[in-house]
């Protein structure tokens, strides 16, 4: 029996739902742009007018919403919050749902170690991962390009943040298998999980009310790679690469280690 195979036939129902979520979201978002392009700089001045609680909820920080690479990285903000939910809830799921669907002992009777197990579950969820954000990847670019009414390419923009996103998608993918690996209770592991990510993100948009909270910046995600960093090209800050691969491997590795040890529900 072929755990990967298995896991991405199983995958394929959700990915298709959730890259049609992703489609509505970016066409949907672009398309205001389209309807508001007129405009022109009232829409700076109507942004910067807001209190800054709606700045922060609404993602705009220092971006030029005239310009088609600014208002997408708006859009980007809610893509990431998107994509992440679907790594976590991913990772929390595909190692969890065996003792939740009383199916592990007939998958751990078969010749095959635990080991062996979660690498496939874990390998299956990475392909589930690049597939959304190469299809994000993809609709984002033919929006932003659709509406570009200049002869500026935005194609390494997007690249850049599909790169800072995909780290994150790992990060909380990650965190799901992590967690769910470890509790006795598989059933929430996944409300945990998500749990977890909704703190982070409420963190990051604490920061953006209060510049004094910058020092926690670490502590969430969220800040690792921000749109108006990216795009103003700053881009990646190394020490923010740099945990986050030491993030993915100790949770990765703690997620063989708990699930070879902890005793299953079945």
């Amino acid at each position: 029996m072929n755990v990967f195979i298995r896991e991405l036939k199983a995958l394929r129902k959700s990915l298709v739902i959730w890259c049609l979520g992703i489609l509505a979201m970016v066409a949907g978002g672009m398309s205001k742009y389209g309807a508001t392009e007129s405009s022109g700089q009232s829409i700076n001045d109507l942004m910067a007018s807001m209190p800054k609680a709606m700045q922060a909820i609404m993602g705009t920080g220092s971006l030029d919403l005239t310009t088609v690479s600014g208002y997408y990285g708006i859009l980007f903000l809610y893509l990431i919050v998107m994509t992440t939910i679907h790594a976590v809830m991913l990772g929390a799921n595909i190692i969890s749902k065996e003792e939740r669907d009383k199916t592990a002992e007939f998958l751990l009777v078969k010749p095959i170690s635990r080991k062996q197990v979660i690498f496939s579950k874990w390998m299956a969820s990475l392909v589930a991962i690049i597939v959304l954000n190469s299809v994000t990847f993809l609709i984002s670019h033919l929006m932003v390009d659709y509406y570009n009414k200049t002869d500026e390419s935005y194609l390494i923009e997007i690249a850049e943040l599909m790169g800072g996103m995909f780290i994150l998608q790992l990060m909380f993918l990650s965190l799901g298998t992590s967690v769910a690996a470890s509790i006795k209770h598989p059933k929430r592991a996944a409300s945990i999980s998500t749990a977890v990510l909704l703190i982070a993100f409420f963190l990051s948009m604490a920061i953006d009310l209060n510049e004094n909270l910058e020092i926690l910046s670490v502590f969430t995600p969220f800040k690792y790679y921000e749109a108006k960093d990216i795009i103003g090209g700053t881009g990646y800050e190394a020490i923010y690469i740099t945990v986050s691969i030491l993030l993915v491997v100790a949770m990765t590795i703690y997620t063989f280690i708990a699930y070879e040890k902890r005793d299953l529900h079945i």
